[in-house]
């Protein structure tokens, strides 16, 4: 019988499969289109991997209580899976979701399993195809005692950092790992719009070609920008089109698409009340990249700058800064975030333990990382990553470098959304007073929803009069 039962043997299912046998486990696959099922089993040579023909044979196959790994895709399909499970499951069983499901649906449908016993468990898993086959970063949230019976699983394929913590931890009830997962793909959206703005920089008023992108991307991973997405962004500088022998990036429309989960994690945080400006920023940027044809129309309509040469080392030296401050505040956002939806929905998020099982194996991991985990280690409770000591340093030694880059953004006319987002958080966290006074004054002027003062308690109202 089968330690584990996995649906849905895609790219990133049949390598998760791959990462279970390697560590000692069997599995039974199944497949909508049969076929490929039969095709990865008879890829190993282990013979640990059995391929099922029907739902009624995948479930059979399997050791109790079972353990069943859904890699579909989230939504209607999963729906579709659950109920041609349920009827076959018995009490005790259980159902992991490793796809991006909302969640909110993981809620519902924890609450519906559980009526029929069955545990249902919402898990976010990041590092694409490679960490699904090398280890991933796993955010398993549900039914504690679930995580008792698959964490050996679990922590057998999951991704480890230098220390050898496996990359995996309880996370809390209902949709609490699905949460963590929504939070680490908004952070994902603003890291990559953030790299695609020096991106954008560096082309237009420095005028790097492609190898010397490489070549900086690839110092910048070498030292406090070290990250996944820093290290394939060199990468991908130095591959070229076969056919032109152009870099391949050159050749690539500029439409970047979405699957829903920074749109999802921009709506949480305005339904909260928290400030997520740089992560919205950097949804929106794919929206207006997807309008390519009207972009196009109004580069021929609309003035202003068209690029100016900027002094190459200065540039380097403050796009390096910009990058960094930037990707700080991206994740002080995030966790911000999570520290307020920890207390809304009841998940009682350890914010160490998300930092920790981010430090390797997902999408975002990055040596920043290990300084996060370090400052919610000393302090549990700190009300925002901005105010840890290591980090007020980091900010403080880049100021003037962000502060110049975006405006030569600004006199060049390079968009840079998620960067300028990222200080204006960052100068309005800082300040003891904002303008909102005035916001208040003329609201109280068109609908007399009153104000406080700072010089005495309670509610004021004043008949305003026009001059």
């Amino acid at each position: 019988m089968a330690d584990m039962g996995l649906i849905g043997v895609a790219v990133m299912g049949s390598n998760l499969v791959h990462n279970l046998v390697r560590n000692g486990y069997s599995v039974a696959a199944y497949n909508r289109t049969v076929a490929r099922a039969v095709e990865l089993a008879q890829s190993d040579p282990s013979g640990k991997i059995v391929a099922a023909v029907s739902m009624e044979d995948f479930v059979s196959k399997l050791d109790f209580p079972r353990r069943i790994l859904l890699m579909v895709k989230a939504g209607k399909a999963v729906d579709d899976m659950l109920e041609q499970l349920k009827p076959l499951l018995a009490p005790g069983d259980i159902i992991v979701d490793g796809g991006n499901s909302f969640f909110r649906d993981t809620e519902l449908r924890t609450a519906a399993l559980a009526q029929a016993g069955i545990h249902y468990v919402g898990m976010g898993i990041s590092g694409g195809a490679e960490g699904a086959l090398r280890g991933p970063s796993l955010m398993p949230g549900g039914p504690e005692a679930s995580y008792k019976q698959l964490g050996p699983m679990l922590r057998a394929i999951a991704a480890r950092p230098a220390d050898g913590k496996p990359c995996v931890a309880y996370l809390g009830p209902g949709g609490a790992g699905h949460y963590v997962k929504m939070v680490h793909n908004g952070i994902e959206y603003a890291i990559m719009q953030a790299i695609a703005e020096a991106y954008a920089l560096l082309s237009t008023c420095g005028k790097f070609d492609a190898a010397k992108l490489a070549g900086l991307f690839g110092e910048w991973n070498r030292g406090e920008l070290a990250s996944y997405l820093v290290e394939i962004t060199a990468r991908i500088f130095t591959v070229h089109d076969p056919d032109s022998g152009k870099p391949l990036v050159e050749l690539i429309l500029d439409k970047a698409e979405q699957k829903g989960t920074g749109q999802w994690t921009s709506q949480s945080a305005l339904e909260q009340g928290i400030a997520l400006n740089i992560i919205t920023s950097a949804v929106d940027g794919r929206v207006l990249s997807a309008l390519k044809d009207e972009r196009v129309q109004a580069a021929h309509i609309l003035a202003g700058p068209n690029g100016q040469l900027c002094d190459q080392r200065r540039l380097v030296t403050a796009v390096r800064a910009a990058l960094y401050a930037s990707m700080i505040t991206a994740y002080a956002q995030g966790f911000a975030l999570l520290q307020n939806a920890s207390h809304v929905f009841g998940y009682n998020y350890q914010l160490a333990e998300v930092a920790r099982i981010w430090r390797a194996g997902c999408i975002i991991r990055s040596a920043l990382l290990e300084d996060i985990y370090t400052a919610y280690t000393a302090q549990p409770e700190l009300p925002n990553l901005l105010m840890a000591d290591s980090l007020v340093k980091a900010l403080a030694k880049r100021q003037s470098d962000w502060r110049a880059t975006l405006v030569m953004g600004v006199e060049s006319g390079v968009a840079l959304p998620v960067m300028s987002a990222a200080l204006a958080y960052y100068d309005a966290y800082r300040s003891a007073r904002l303008p909102a006074n005035l916001i208040q004054a003329q609201r109280d002027f068109f609908g007399s929803h009153t104000y406080q003062r700072i010089d005495r308690p309670g509610y004021f109202h004043t008949e305003w009069e026009e001059s």
